[in-house]
Parts: structure tokens; sequence; C-alpha cells
């Protein structure tokens, strides 16, 4: 392949998108940049108050919710394959239930260690975007992340106190695009990819969790994700119908990369191996187990309406990222005409929509708050 400069690698149609080295700090502070503000942003930051929470106040997130972990599961049985097949058959429930709690935990870790890698994405994104409005925005989201980050610690820590290290996909997906020079992969594997992970993860977790503290935890990071997500459909509507076939094709099939990538082993058992091992269970032989009782499993689960990977393809399919070129290798595990079909709305906007309205009550009276946490 021939080399690309670093223009052609960035693949940037629009000034708002347009970047600068990351030591460049004198293109900063030129005087001519300070006008060339674009408005593409300016609802979406505008609307920050409409969806301001603050993960340390009760007011919003009481971290005092108890919930028992001996007695209970954070998520049902049924929602852990690992739990319903032979392999597991001989474990009592009370060994069942604390097994589905560290798998839980495990999960809720790499969701933490995913908003750190938007955390660190998007304060790269302030070093580089030229654009004052594109950089507010950017600023503006390393703040929501630094609370998201904020939250999923502290729920960690109340339920378990430490999270489990950072899966390896994950881990080094995260680093690869937060040290990435080129925009449009910051941008699609953060914004879109990445976002779209984790609408899914989250509406599953608030329809079917038991903790009451974490559904309400999930909802509120909902509220700013769905702005998050808004970003990266701007980026979207500007740039994709400019690139050329050549550039399409280069951010379409880095896209189908890494989807396949995050499916085949993102969610694989052999990611988090040493938990099972704690419970005496084989790795191999839970996942052989696992495959026996759940026949095409995978797949079937990418039909829930809230699955991870599902949430993921109808926001490449609505930013017309996927074309009849890769379409196969989503078709391959997800209805994509019934996606198709289903328009712009996303799984979780209902939900991040009621989380607003939740939002609006508490600060229409945040100064008398205030005024009580210091009385």
């Amino acid at each position: 392949m021939a080399a690309q400069s670093p223009a052609d690698a960035h693949i940037t149609h629009d000034p708002a998108y347009e970047t600068v080295a990351p030591d460049d700090f004198r293109a900063m502070v030129a005087v001519e940049r300070y006008p060339r503000r674009s408005d593409a942003f300016d609802e979406i930051i505008g609307q920050t108050h409409d969806h301001f929470w603050d993960p340390h106040n009760p007011a919003y997130l009481d971290f005092a919710t108890s919930f028992d972990l001996e007695r209970d599961t954070v998520m049902p049985l049924e929602r852990f394959p690992e739990l319903n097949c032979a392999a597991t058959a001989h474990l009592d429930d009370a060994t069942k239930n604390r097994l589905a709690n560290q798998i839980q935990r495990w999960t809720m870790s790499n969701i933490l260690h995913g908003e750190q890698g938007a955390l660190s994405l998007s304060a790269s994104l302030c070093d580089i975007l030229l654009d004052p409005g594109a950089q507010e925005y950017a600023a503006n989201q390393a703040r929501e992340e630094a609370r998201h980050v904020a939250a999923f610690s502290r729920y960690i820590e109340m339920r378990w106190g430490t999270p489990y290290t950072v899966g390896p996909v994950l881990g080094d997906f995260l680093a690869d695009i937060v040290a990435s020079p080129i925009v449009y992969k910051k941008l699609i594997g953060m914004q879109m990819l990445l976002e779209g992970l984790a609408m899914g993860a989250f509406a599953g977790i608030h329809a079917h969790t038991r903790d009451p503290l974490l559904k309400r935890l999930v909802q509120l990071v909902m509220t700013d994700e769905a702005f998050h997500h808004k970003f990266g459909k701007i980026w979207a509507d500007r740039t994709i119908p400019r690139l050329s076939r050549d550039e399409h094709e280069r951010v379409e099939d880095w896209a189908a990369e890494v989807f396949e990538m995050l499916l085949f082993n993102l969610s694989s058992l052999a990611q988090r191996a040493y938990i099972y091992e704690g419970f005496g269970l084989d790795v191999a032989v839970l996942r052989a187990s696992v495959r026996e009782s759940f026949s095409g499993g995978r797949k079937n689960s990418l039909r829930e309406g809230t699955n991870i990977f599902r949430v993921l393809v109808k926001t490449l399919l609505n930013a017309g990222i996927i074309t009849d070129r890769t379409i196969h290798i989503y078709a391959a595990w997800v209805d994509t005409d019934g996606l198709q079909a289903e328009g712009e709305t996303m799984v979780g906007d209902a939900i991040a929509a009621d989380g607003i309205e939740y939002l609006r009550a508490i600060n229409a009276k945040r100064r008398v708050i205030g005024q009580k946490a210091t009385a």
C-alpha cells in the first residue's frame, strides 16, 4: 500500500474537523483562528444544562442505596449463558449467584475502563481540533466522561471494592484510538462504535438490573451519551457524503474490521478465564458447553433490541458508513433490513429522555440543593 500523507489519512472535508498536530500550540493562539468558529455544535453545547448531574450529590444519585450481593444478583441469572449450561449445572444456587455477580463486576469494570478511554480521547481531541466550537464540545464531553468515571468507580467500590483489570481486546482498542492522530478513527471509534456499544449495554442493564442504584446510574449516563452520539452524527452528516470512493471504502473497511474484532473477542469467555478458574471451572470446557446449549446463541442474541452489537450496527447504518460492499458482514449476525426499517430512533433514546426530565426537576432546585449542602 502506498504511503499516505497526513492530510489524506485524516480525511478531513469539513473545516469544523480540521486538525493540527497535538504539539502545535502556536496554531491554537493564531489570531485568525478565533473568529472561525463553527456553529454546528452550539445546540448540543447549549443543552448541557438539561442533563447536568453530579455523582457526588445524593440528590442525583444515592450511593447509600443498599444491595445484598450475598442474597441477590445484580443481573438475573438468565442473562448469563455460562450459568445456564451443563458445565455449571452442578453449582448450587449460592455459588451461581456469586459467580454471576463476579461476571457483572467484570462487565462494570470494563464499562469503567471504556469511560476512561472516552475521557482520554475527548481530552486528546482538545489538543488537535482547530475549530473553537468543536474544541469546546470536546472539552465539554471530557467533563461529562470524567463524571462517568467518577460514578462507575464509586459504584464498583460500593459493591465490590475494586474493579477488575481491563480486558485485553478493549484495552488495546482504547489505546489505539486514543493515541491515533487520525480524526476519523477517533470519532468513529469512540462516538459511533463504542458509544453505540455503550448505549446498547446501558439499555440492557436498565431493562433488567435488580439493583436500583445501577438502574439510575446508567440512565443518567445515557442522558450524556445521547448527546455524545449526536457529535458523531454531525461528523457523519458533514463528512460521509463528501468522501471519495476510495476514502469511503477506507472508512467502511476499518469500521467492519473493528466490528468483527469486537464481536468475536469482547464478550469471549477467555477474556475472563481467571474468574471461572476461581470457581473451579475450566474455561475451555465451559465454552464448549455454552456452545452446545446455545446453538446459534450469539446470532440469536443479536436479534434482541438492546443487544450491544445490534445498536452499534444501527449506528453505522444510520451514519451511511455501511454500504452494499460490507453489509453482508453485519447481515450474518443482525437483521439489517429490520434495522433500516426502524429509522433514526435508537434504543436508548426514550430512557435518556426520561432521565433528562428527572434531571430538569432536580436542576430547577439546584441552587437550593447547594445551599443545603453547605449549611
